[in-house]
């Protein structure tokens, strides 16, 4: 592995960007206290698995978590949409915010399919392109292929690259 490269930043008209490198071949640490790091994180999440039997309604928790990932992960992307907004029904959300609600509701159903097609599928593009059509489906970006990997180079946040 030391001669392995990371991958290559390359010239795309006014911007660089970076291609990662496969990693197809045999790997091994060379420091070995990553190996005690990695136990650790280990026993930690055995810990945590241990807590979420006290959890009084483990489907409440998980149905909250996937609300609050999708309120945050859409933040990103420009909605301003909070936790608070996310579980009203629509008609009580300020018709200013339906919007962004809308695509934070759309974040939940793709990542609640995906989640639910896990049990017969396995990760695979079909899956990640058909979650990508409900994330896309009636809000902004309908127009942009849903369900395709985008060819060209994106960018979030900020006006200049």
């Amino acid at each position: 592995m030391k001669n392995f490269i990371a991958g290559k930043y390359r010239q795309q008209r006014e911007y660089k960007s970076f291609t990662p490198s496969f990693v197809n071949r045999h790997f091994a640490w060379e420091n070995p206290q990553i190996n005690v790091l990695l136990e650790q994180a280990e026993q930690l999440l055995s810990e945590l698995n241990t807590h979420a039997d006290s959890v009084p309604n483990i489907d409440f928790f998980i149905k909250m978590s996937v609300r609050k990932e999708a309120t945050d992960s859409s933040r990103v992307a420009g909605t301003k949409t909070e936790l608070d907004d996310v579980i009203l029904p629509q008609e009580k959300v300020d018709p200013e915010k339906r919007d962004d609600w809308k695509e934070v509701q759309n974040h939940i159903k793709a990542m609640n399919f995906a989640i639910d097609k896990l049990s017969e599928l396995p990760l695979s593009m079909s899956l990640l392109k058909d979650a990508h059509k409900i994330l896309l489906s009636g809000v902004r970006g309908k127009n942009r292929d849903p369900g395709e990997i985008r060819r060209i180079q994106t960018q979030i946040g900020g006006s200049s690259l």
